[in-house]
């Protein structure tokens, strides 16, 4: 019974020695590919940092207004520094993959692969809600002047309805560029659109009902030759 034992314990050890033995090389392998990828994005953000900061980058990106649009969207970091951050994440999140893959594992044979293929979509929706943020914020401010210059009551309530509804546009676009719900998405942005230019529909009819029919009253005696709408010199 002794030997028995003694035999289950050291075969057991010996299993977990090998399988240790396995183990280890890839761990250090990716605590190696983290440490590599950390250093190598850092020095890539500091170059791109100097690379931006020679060109002047932060100053036409301020002669443009998107200063001010990232500004208005609560992001205090220049646009220099988020390109440099978005390259530094960039480039460790490519070691990270290279760490995982290293590994070896059943569970993580194809993530990656999956990871690349699906990285494209959320490039692509990212650059759609950054870009539909940026033409949100534009088109807005240039909704409030032109209401103001106008005397359009609640001009700011009208920017503001405008710039979320350019931005849930972009959202839209973002979800069904990555897959999600694609049909949900396009359903529930279009009822919501839909209802959204029908109260607006609604609104001015109610408000402008007796401008229009002023105007149609002014086209129809127009059109009949009526005395009273011919203007003399």
């Amino acid at each position: 019974m002794r030997e028995t034992w003694s035999d289950i314990l050291i075969s057991a050890f010996h299993e977990v020695m090998q399988r240790l033995s396995l183990v280890i090389p890839r761990v250090l392998a990716l605590l190696t590919l983290l440490i590599v990828g950390w250093i190598a994005a850092a020095l890539a953000r500091r170059l791109v940092l100097r690379i931006l900061g020679a060109v002047d980058f932060d100053g036409r990106c301020a002669r443009w207004g998107l200063t001010a649009s990232l500004a208005r969207g609560g992001l205090r970091q220049t646009p220099a520094q988020l390109l440099g951050r978005l390259v530094f994440w960039t480039l460790f999140f490519v070691a990270l993959l290279m760490g995982v893959e290293a590994l070896e594992m059943p569970a993580t044979s194809g993530l990656v692969v999956g990871v690349v293929r699906f990285l494209p979509n959320v490039i692509i929706a990212i650059l759609v809600l950054v870009a539909g943020w940026l033409l949100a914020n534009f088109a807005a401010q240039a909704v409030l002047i032109a209401a103001v210059n106008a005397q359009v009551p609640l001009a700011p309530l009208m920017a503001g309805a405008f710039r979320w509804l350019v931005v849930s546009f972009a959202v839209a676009a973002a979800l069904t560029q990555l897959g999600i719900a694609r049909e949900m998405v396009l359903l529930t942005f279009g009822i919501a659109f839909a209802g959204t230019v029908l109260a607006l529909a609604i609104a001015v009819g109610l408000g402008a009902k007796d401008l229009a029919r002023e105007m149609l009253e002014n086209h129809l005696r127009g059109q009949r030759g009526d005395p009273d709408s011919t203007t003399h010199v």
